[in-house]
């Protein structure tokens, strides 16, 4: 059944974890029917689901809606306020509890999502198929409720929504235990941080935090209003912006943030003439796993090859925290780590450093790396300039054209699907040409998209994404000018080489 009272509600794309989609197509009625699909497919009753949310203005109704779910499926409903996707997932796999985050992550505010956690932690690929088919079945019942009998009106609003219960403040005050109790007391006393904290979930935790470690801490810029922060797409705009910040506080050591729920770092180093250098996630996730003493590696294909440079024996995934988990399940070793080109680093075994330890928390988490960083730097003397200009010279950029169709995306990926290598070869030389700058093709990887190498070292990765209407570029290159530019032609309109393979 596919008509609710004779509408078509839009399907949503289920991505990390989760469903995300434009808000006017996350009604009541489709955040209700996928929570209980969920919540039936974890097998949760009786006992407490944990929820959480972000900043966005649609967040508190989906709120709602999801609370609506959790109690028709005979669960207590556990708020635990506006805090961070990982310290809702600390909390919830802590007490073994299905943990529900209504989150867009760093998409623009129009849109939204739905991202759930089992008891043992992130849902799986596995679990997507059995999910989807239950929540087909809540589908065919709710839709064939009649209008008197059903919780929702015709529009898909519901009828009386539930108010939330009172904030339960353990989650937040567990997350903040988590690092002050981990990192040396006082460790980063004579740092001045800069808090970019714009509308960030977890900005005022972020603060606490860092101020409790010692360092002096500058919040700034903090917006009511929801502004979308991607940490793999970092614009010559938001640069300046943090250069501006960077400007405003001199003596600054660094300017950190996070994306809106707060599972994405934002690091940035200031340079001894007062510029601003953004490190690109993939370059932090080395210099934390190096921190951390971590012996076993799993980061997405799409990462800076300088992590297998500096690292050596990496495991490579598909795109997106699902995989790099299961890779972490999967792996062999003792301090076993992940992390994605967007910054955000899982653990996937307890972490021991001076007699310290920090359980598993495999999801993506901002305020790890951020801490790690800026506690390498303080420990070794070093200016995170300095820090991370010891890593092989290896520069990433990645950014995206929004509001790309997905089979569009995924009809070029088809194009160039394994087959004949010197045709593929050949038709892909007309795109990525050498008036251009790019060399000959010595390889194509396709684990996740498209992944061309060159022969001067150049790195061109195509990808759509998995969650939202974005069709992504991923560039590696010697130098810092070369991936900057390997983007701007991809991304270039009207004729950039994105636009003219679609």
């Amino acid at each position: 059944m596919t008509m609710f009272r004779g509408r078509k509600p839009a399907a949503l794309a289920f991505g990390t974890s989760g469903l995300r989609g434009l808000v006017t197509d996350i009604t009541d009625l489709e955040a209700y029917i996928n929570t209980r699909g969920f919540l039936d497919y974890v097998k949760a009753r009786d006992g407490k689901v944990s929820v959480a949310g972000d900043l966005r203005p649609s967040t508190d109704r989906i709120l709602c809606a999801v609370a609506t779910a959790i109690e028709d499926a005979g669960c207590v409903v556990e708020y635990l306020g506006k805090i961070p996707t990982p310290a809702l997932a600390l909390h919830g796999i802590g007490h073994r509890r299905p943990h529900v985050m209504v989150t867009g992550s760093h998409i623009p505010f129009d849109r939204n999502g739905i991202k759930f956690g089992k008891p043992a932690g992130e849902v799986l690929k596995d679990d997507e198929g059995g999910i989807l088919d239950v929540v087909s079945k809540v589908r065919e019942v709710e839709y064939g409720r009649s209008a008197a009998a059903s919780r929702f009106a015709d529009d898909g609003r519901l009828k009386e929504p539930i108010a939330l219960p009172a904030v339960n403040d353990r989650g937040a005050a567990a997350y903040i235990e988590r690092y002050v109790n981990f990192f040396p007391a006082s460790g980063l006393s004579g740092k001045r941080v800069v808090v970019f904290e714009h509308s960030a979930v977890g900005r005022a935790l972020l603060v606490e935090i860092l101020t409790r470690l010692g360092a002096a801490v500058v919040p700034t810029r903090r917006s009511d209003a929801f502004i979308p922060i991607d940490t793999e797409d970092i614009t010559a705009e938001r640069l300046a912006e943090l250069q501006e910040m960077a400007d405003d506080e001199h003596g600054a050591d660094a300017i950190v943030s996070t994306d809106g729920d707060s599972d994405r770092p934002l690091v940035a180093g200031i340079d001894p003439e007062g510029r601003v250098r953004f490190f690109c996630g993939d370059l932090l996730g080395i210099i934390v796993a190096k921190y951390l003493g971590a012996d076993t590696f799993c980061v997405p294909v799409s990462t800076n090859d300088a992590v297998d440079l500096e690292l050596g024996n990496v495991t490579k995934t598909r795109i997106g925290s699902p995989y790099v988990v299961q890779a972490m399940i999967e792996a062999r070793g003792e301090n076993i780590v992940g992390w994605e080109a967007n910054g955000g680093f899982l653990t996937g075994s307890e972490i021991e450093k001076n007699g310290r330890h920090l359980s598993p928390l495999p999801t993506r988490d901002a305020v790890l790396p951020i801490l790690c960083a800026l506690y390498a730097s303080a420990e070794r003397g070093r200016s995170l300039v300095e820090l991370f200009s010891e890593l092989p010279p290896r520069y990433s950029k990645a950014g995206l054209l929004d509001d790309f169709a997905r089979d569009k995306s995924l009809e070029i990926l088809r194009r160039f699907e394994p087959g004949d290598f010197p045709a593929i070869r050949k038709e892909l030389r007309s795109y990525f040409t050498r008036e251009l700058g790019f060399d000959d093709i010595v390889n194509i990887d396709t684990t996740d998209g498209l992944r061309l190498y060159f022969a001067n070292g150049d790195i061109a990765h195509i990808r759509p994404s998995g969650n939202a209407p974005q069709l992504r570029i991923y560039a590696v290159a010697n130098t810092e000018a070369r991936a900057e530019a390997i983007v701007k032609h991809a991304l270039s309109e009207p004729n950039g080489i994105l636009r003219r393979l679609s």
